[in-house]
């Protein structure tokens, strides 16, 4: 029960909720459930992930009613469609939005620029952190604080609802969850690093914020002891019997949600830049793509009306993704020693899980994409329906068949070949590329000797996908190729492919003004060794602390 809203079964929210506003698990056992629950649980009591009932399929004279909108009220227009406003009032869910984009640093908050013939480049990185995370970060932090403050009207001392966010990251998901929740009352943000193995700047961005509420764990180990540290305290019926515990990883549905604005927001930001584009025609949009959250914010801005050609997942050669479309197969294919071996130390390529390729766009280097399992569950629906039962056949079966196949992953290593209408569903809304390291650093070079702009790694192996999308599908349809982080974060593989260029000086073409001197700010970690018995009691004694400083305060 949250909020006055049914958790079992959609009887009394039908008078209060539209079916794109209720939640169900992907594995078929959770349904039902309020926008609040699921962005405070996280991850789903079966192990699945949440998605909407419904996608609502907004209406043609509606959507393009919003083509002069600005991002704040485009976000309202989108997010309201999921969001009771039982649940958020509509003043309050503006306001919420409203705070969480008055942090960046352009009023466009995800600006769209040409960058050559038909490929336009959409600039994600205007955030506090200066990475595409910070979209959804802000507005999750800011939705976390109002869920609890409501929680909490009336009450004091320990009686109050207090969330301790728990998080394991390789660099930019730490530095973008602490952005988004220092500060906010009623929330500890915990956030592991495998101690020495981030980037420095990423390292800094997290350790330098001072806020109370925000915890550095610097763990001896690497990036699976940290995940497998968290994994163990969600999974500690102790400290989940004394401490609220919370997620902020891109399983959550309020980062898809978030991440679904900007795809809007750039189809129209084409249409006002372009004099040959008009409201109505298809564009392809260009994804890096890791653990598929954000190509996935794209499949439901397209589910919902969005005229996208197609959608392109740009891999690096962690390739689980491109090995789907490829074959209908979705196998990890671990690699150790020497064949690991690549990418660059100074921008956090050792923070990663064992098995993957490490590689010069080390935020995409993976074994398996977390977000997939929503699209496994759109595809094994359509397929379902396809028989001619009922609604909530199709939805029963679509559960089954992703459990099995998620099952199969975990147990086996991978599933599939798929059937071959589940494929064809897939390679109708979507197009894989695989990019190399060496690919990847050549795109960087030629873009900035053709244009002068500076790439990241990530972005340019986006690029290079939609240099080869534009061969396939014609210079006629426009490209928008997303750019997930400013070049200043992974300054190793930039300074490598444009050290040898005449006239180019990183600090001063690419190092925004605020990193200069990051590293002399004060900076707050703890050491902790590789045990999960030792974050929990650390997390006890610093959440205690915290609450002992709050009272003291109030009292």
């Amino acid at each position: 029960m949250s909020n006055g809203v049914a958790t079992n079964g959609t009887g009394s929210q039908d008078q209060t909720h539209t079916p794109s506003q209720r939640y169900l698990s992907t594995r078929g056992e959770d349904s039902g459930l309020s926008f609040e629950d699921v962005v405070l649980k996280g991850l789903a009591s079966d192990g699945g992930l949440y998605i909407p009932e419904q996608v609502p399929v907004v209406p043609e004279s509606v959507w393009q009613s919003w083509k002069d909108l600005s991002f704040t009220d485009l976000a309202y227009n989108i997010i309201s469609l999921y969001v009771s406003p039982s649940e958020i009032p509509a003043e309050d869910l503006k306001d919420i939005i409203n705070r969480s984009y008055a942090t960046f640093r352009t009023p466009d908050v995800t600006p769209l620029v040409h960058l050559q013939g038909s490929i336009h480049l959409l600039e994600l990185f205007h955030g506090p952190t200066f990475a595409f995370k910070d979209v959804a970060l802000q507005f999750l932090g800011n939705l976390f604080e109002y869920f609890l403050v409501r929680k909490n009207q009336g009450k004091e001392g320990r009686d109050r609802y207090h969330l301790t966010v728990v998080g394991a990251t390789s660099g930019d998901t730490g530095s973008a969850a602490i952005y988004g929740l220092r500060g906010k009352k009623d929330v500890s943000v915990f956030m592991l690093h495998p101690k020495g193995r981030v980037s420095p700047i990423q390292e800094l961005q997290m350790t330098t914020v001072l806020d109370a509420n925000v915890h550095n764990l610097a763990v001896t180990g690497n990036f699976d002891n940290c995940q497998d540290i968290v994994k163990a305290l969600f999974a500690d019926p102790e400290i989940n019997s004394t401490h609220k515990l919370g997620a902020v990883n891109s399983i959550n549905w309020a980062r898809i949600l978030a991440q679904t604005v900007y795809y809007f927001y750039s189809y129209f930001s084409l249409a006002r830049q372009s004099e040959s584009f008009n409201i109505g025609d298809k564009v392809r949009f260009v994804v890096p793509s890791g653990n598929f959250g954000d190509i996935l914010a794209g499949y439901f801005a397209f589910r919902m009306g969005l005229p996208v050609d197609k959608l392109v997942i740009a891999t690096n050669e962690n390739d689980i993704l491109d090995r789907f479309w490829k074959t209908g197969c979705y196998t990890k294919k671990p690699v150790s020693g020497s064949e690991a071996e690549g990418g660059l130390p100074e921008d956090g390529v050792k923070a990663h899980e064992d098995g993957v390729k490490e590689t010069m766009s080390p935020a995409m280097d993976i074994l398996v994409s977390s977000n997939f399992e929503r699209l496994l569950w759109f595809l094994a629906y359509q397929f379902a329906s396809s028989v001619g039962m009922d609604d909530e056949w199709n939805k029963k079966q679509a559960g089954q068949e992703v459990s099995f196949w998620l099952k199969d992953l975990k147990e086996k290593g991978g599933f599939g070949p798929v059937y071959k209408d589940v494929l064809e569903s897939a390679r109708r809304e979507f197009e894989s590329e695989r990019v190399s390291d060496q690919e990847t650093l050549d795109t960087i070079k030629s873009l900035y000797q053709e244009v002068g702009y500076v790439l990241d790694p990530h972005t340019a192996v986006g690029v290079e996908a939609a240099r080869r999308s534009v061969k396939r599908a014609g210079a006629e349809i426009p490209h928008i190729s997303l750019s997930t982080a400013h070049p200043a974060k992974f300054s190793g593989a930039v300074t490598l492919a444009l050290q040898n260029e005449p006239g180019f000086d990183f600090e001063a073409k690419v190092l925004p003004q605020e990193f200069v001197g990051l590293d002399k700010k004060e900076k707050r970690v703890n050491d902790v060794a590789n045990d999960w018995t030792a974050v929990r009691e650390l997390v006890r004694k610093q959440v205690e602390e915290e609450l002992k400083a709050r009272d003291g305060d109030s009292a």
